[in-house]
């Protein structure tokens, strides 16, 4: 049996970054003095005239990216989720969101899975603070292949996109050259009696756990939901019916992520049982990023537990 490849999302955010470079001489990379973690210095490295490092100034960097951008450039700015979201969420709306403008924001370390870097880093909210932003579309991809070709879609969007990347290495299941079509989910797996929702690192996840529900007799749906905003309501109100109770799956807190985007979606259309997977209100804490998925139930065998829970409320 072969070994299963491993890559980090933000491994696909810096490959897509130059397969676009060598595309668009438009584009200009931003970065916040953290080339080598968020994966844009192989992009410096090859198309150097096209890259700033903006130094530890993220508020600064955005409203630099918004300016750029204004002139017509196609402008990815990237830093740490916690201070793209964070720290520069004021440039973020009143300068980027705002006027509409095509900025690309790169937010790589999101998620508990930061790890070691602990409770100030781990930022489990820039989701929740994406969506109230108008017109901003937010994507997280399942692996690196989504992600590269995440950034690819990004560059063809008319205004804001809020691209969220991970820190683990986790594994690859989507074909090298996958493409994905924003604002639709995709169903992985069909499923009668309970439908799987996740996003990010947590669908390779429901994929192991629906494995392990058919090996129990019980037929799991898993839908991945790459695209946040807009969510793909058809498909997941599709799922509610069809299955009649739904799991949400998240590396986010259960607060105004994916979750609360599936429960308003089924509350105004098909009322639908949903148990909620994610950080509840909580902080992280540090530590290896495994033991942390574990410990904060962001693990197969928890959508397993959760799942039965969920057939159960049927009967």
């Amino acid at each position: 049996m072969s070994e299963i490849k491993k890559l980090a999302t933000r491994e696909g955010y810096g490959a897509g970054l130059i397969e676009l470079g060598k595309k668009r001489n438009d584009l200009v990379v931003l970065d916040a003095d953290l080339a080598a973690a968020t994966k844009t210095g192989a992009f410096k490295k090859e198309f150097p005239e096209n890259f700033v490092d903006c130094g530890i100034a993220e508020q600064n960097m955005m409203s630099i990216a918004a300016g750029l951008a204004s002139t017509g450039k196609l402008v990815f700015a990237s830093s740490f989720a916690m201070f793209a979201a964070g720290r520069a969420f004021e440039q973020v709306r009143n300068s980027i969101g705002y006027p509409h403008l095509p900025v690309k924001i790169g937010a790589t370390h999101a998620g508990i899975s930061v790890g070691e870097d602990g409770a100030t880093h781990q930022c489990n909210e820039d989701i929740a603070l994406m969506r109230t932003i108008p017109g901003m579309t937010i994507i997280n991809p399942a692996d690196a292949n989504e992600a590269k070709a995440a950034v690819l879609a990004a560059a063809e969007i008319d205004g804001p996109v809020y691209l969220r990347f991970g820190r683990l290495a986790v594994p690859v299941f989507n074909p090298d050259d996958y493409k994905i079509e924003v604002g639709k989910g995709v169903k992985l797996v069909d499923g009668t009696d309970v439908a799987i929702i996740a996003t990010g690192l947590l669908v390779n996840e429901a994929l192991i756990a629906a494995e392990q529900l058919k090996n129990e007799g019980i037929s799991a749906m898993v839908i991945n939901i790459h695209t946040i905003k807009p969510l793909d309501r058809e498909i997941v109100i599709e799922a509610a019916k069809k299955t009649g109770v739904v799991v949400v799956a998240e590396e986010h807190s259960v607060i105004g992520g994916l979750g609360s985007a599936v429960c308003e979606t089924l509350a105004e259309t098909v009322p639908t049982p949903v148990i909620r997977i994610g950080v509840e209100d909580t902080f992280g804490m540090s530590g290896p990023a495994a033991v942390l998925l574990e410990k904060y139930g962001l693990c197969a065998s928890n959508i397993v537990a959760k799942a039965k829970d969920a057939v159960k409320l049927k009967k």
